[in-house]
């Protein structure tokens, strides 16, 4: 930042880009974004664009959104990235959180959290190894609830119980056009 500002009223806004994702259609992102919203308006930032998306952080290529913002911020389209928690960008582990955090620090973005305090205290010796030990236990929190999933299935199998939806099922809501009814659609035409 410029040190020429003298007063607060003469800084400009920083420019902020919040990111909001929920894994699964049943979520609604819809809970993080007014607290996002609300913390920028207290540090007195201004918000230039929302990515919101439902998509699990586990499968590449899922995140469409997330795309979309790495290509607004290689414009330097913003100051900050702020997000819910870190574990709403990867859930891959160490590696991919921080290529991620220090790409968006290359275009000029500082990534902040808004449930980890410490992000926004802005540079400090200790981001890094920070990055790491919660891109691990958002990992680690990962591959335990899948876990959990596959051990109640292997149990649901073994009791003979029938895994999934059940046949002649109804759904409760419509579901969107998107994704494999839409290549299904494409397929019978």
């Amino acid at each position: 930042m410029n040190e020429r500002y003298t007063s607060s009223a003469e800084k400009p806004k920083l420019k902020v880009a919040i990111y909001a994702r929920v894994s699964t259609e049943e979520q609604t992102t819809e809970n993080q974004i007014p607290a996002l919203q609300e913390f920028v308006d207290r540090a007195g930032w201004k918000v230039v664009k929302v990515y919101s998306e439902e998509a699990s952080a586990w499968r590449a290529g899922r995140q469409k959104e997330l795309k979309k913002l790495l290509t607004q911020a290689s414009y330097h389209d913003y100051d900050i990235i702020l997000v819910w928690s870190l574990d709403r960008l990867t859930r891959q582990g160490i590696g991919s959180i921080m290529q991620l955090v220090s790409t968006f620090k290359n275009y000029g973005c500082r990534v902040v959290s808004l449930q980890e305090s410490w992000t926004q205290q802005g540079d400090g010796m200790m981001d890094d190894l920070l990055y790491a030990i919660f891109a691990w236990v958002a990992k680690f929190e990962s591959e335990r609830r899948s876990e959990r999933i596959k051990a109640a299935i292997a149990r649901k199998k073994a009791r003979g119980e029938p895994i999934g939806r059940l046949k002649g099922a109804k759904d409760v809501k419509k579901r969107k056009r998107t994704g494999y009814l839409l290549r299904y659609a494409d397929r019978r035409k």
